[in-house]
């Protein structure tokens, strides 16, 4: 999973970055409004963490037109403890949830697990597919009980087809949510995860869809 951090105050945009990867997300980060809008209009992410206090442009224009132009990745609009005004306006140019400085960081990372949760039509933090199970809150996965030992870029990826299971997801749509924006993507790499995720878990659940990708699948009766 991929997420975009819009923030201007370095130390607190580096802080949720950091603690967003530490829970297993590629992070891409921007500092003032017309960058975290470039971003946000060129590359895919699969949720947004945006200040509304922005230097260039501030957070509800660059929301504005995200959502003008078609975006549809959920967003969480940090906030004024003080300024009422500043979450009703978030949420009428389209945030999905907000939270008012000061926080702690794990409201952030909850209410960001919960934003993909529900974009994927998901309402719990476990995902189940037969045997398997995928916990998004402690990034943990196992089948009939017995941990997986998954490396982060193959937890990354199984948790995304997981999300979007019965979906066909593409080579190039999985490197573009497991990697950020300076990474050297080759989407061989995605072949060598899933084979060793087929060989971990010892299930037939991820189907290989010719000329398409990959879909999670149940598995048969």
């Amino acid at each position: 999973m991929r997420i975009l951090v819009v923030e201007d105050d370095k130390n607190l945009n580096r802080q949720i970055a950091d603690a967003l990867t530490e829970a297993g997300y590629v992070v891409d980060r921007a500092h003032d409004g017309e960058e975290g809008h470039f971003l946000g209009d060129t590359e895919p992410y699969d949720a947004v963490v945006l200040d509304i206090g922005l230097p260039e442009m501030d957070g509800i224009s660059v929301l504005e037109r995200w959502r003008a132009d078609g975006k549809k990745m959920p967003v969480l609009m940090l906030t004024a403890r003080d300024r009422w005004s500043d979450k009703v306006a978030g949420i009428d140019a389209g945030a999905d949830d907000y939270v008012a400085k000061p926080f702690h960081i794990e409201e952030v990372l909850a209410r960001v697990r919960a934003l993909i949760r529900r974009a994927a039509g998901h309402a719990s933090s476990e995902l189940v597919c037969g045997p398997l199970r995928v916990d998004t809150k402690a990034s943990k996965a196992d089948v009939g009980g017995m941990p997986l030992k998954l490396t982060s870029h193959e937890f990354r990826l199984l948790a995304y087809l997981m999300h979007h299971m019965g979906e066909v997801v593409s080579r190039t749509e999985l490197v573009e949510h497991l990697y950020d924006q300076d990474f050297d993507r080759d989407s061989n790499t995605v072949e060598v995860f899933v084979g060793r995720l087929r060989k971990k878990m010892g299930l037939d659940l991820i189907e290989t869809v010719r000329g398409m990708g990959y879909r999670m699948r149940e598995p048969q009766e």
